[in-house]
């Protein structure tokens, strides 16, 4: 049977004392009396990494990274406490990911919790890793085939480039961002700007939505899948575009 990274740190984490999981920002989040000392985390913000986020040891954090920087690194928000990023998916001996896991409990646990850890808790380790199609959607075959169309169609207008943000694909006229395709839970989404007066209007249409974060600046999101028209999404684009677009770009389009 397919046992996967995630099930046995779930497992793991779970076999320490007093350890309860929680979702934390839609990761698992694992504490001991209510102090976390543990994270799993899976392609954040397009990293490609299925990860463990650690408290760890005075100088730990230091001492594995250069030890071996092919298995931890410096995660966000929380590295700058000393914690360790121990990646799951480079073939680290799941023995040192076992004492890793319980160095971060030991780091928040009380001392009169630390006196009842078990000197062994046998957990079976992860017989297979996913795939990075599995955990980023942004490699999936329709995602690639997406992506190769929008950048047909953005990267032929004047100026515009390529980048990512968040780990999701993003085009820019000049400086400003005008298309960025993401996904959620499987579903492709092409976010483009129409203004706020043509939300309401589009929003009546179920493939429309508008989006998190900067739906309120006038973007809409639209969902697509194989019966996408590609000559209503050219269209959007070029609406988006023509909105950030600098003057000498429009002319620049205007003359092609």
């Amino acid at each position: 049977m397919r046992r996967l990274a995630q099930q046995a740190i779930h497992e793991l984490c779970l076999s320490l004392p007093a350890t309860e999981a929680v979702i934390s920002h839609g990761a698992p989040n694992y504490k001991a009396r209510g102090k976390s000392f543990a994270i799993f985390v899976a392609n954040h913000h397009g990293d490609g990494r299925i990860a463990l986020w650690l408290a760890a040891p005075e100088g730990a954090q230091e001492q594995l990274c250069l030890a071996a920087p092919e298995h931890y690194f410096v995660p966000p928000y929380v590295g700058p406490r000393g914690w360790v990023g121990v990646q799951l998916n480079t073939g680290l001996d799941w023995q040192d990911v076992y004492a890793r896991v319980r160095e971060a409990w030991a780091c928040v646990a009380p001392a009169t919790l630390r006196r009842t850890l078990p000197k062994t808790t046998p957990i079976a380790a992860p017989n297979a890793g996913l795939q990075l199609k599995e955990i980023d959607p942004l490699r999936s075959k329709p995602a690639e085939n997406a992506i190769q169309r929008l950048r047909a169609l953005c990267c032929a207008l004047p100026e515009v480039t390529e980048t990512t943000q968040f780990g999701a694909p993003t085009w820019k006229a000049g400086k400003r961002s005008f298309v960025t395709l993401w996904a959620k839970d499987d579903q492709l989404n092409l976010q483009i700007w129409v203004g706020v007066e043509q939300q309401a209007i589009m929003t009546e249409d179920p493939r429309f939505h508008i989006p998190p974060y900067i739906g309120h600046q006038g973007w809409i999101a639209l969902r697509l899948a194989r019966s996408t028209n590609w000559n209503e999404v050219k269209s959007l684009v070029m609406q988006s575009y023509r909105h950030f677009a600098l003057q000498r770009m429009l002319k620049q389009l205007d003359a092609q």
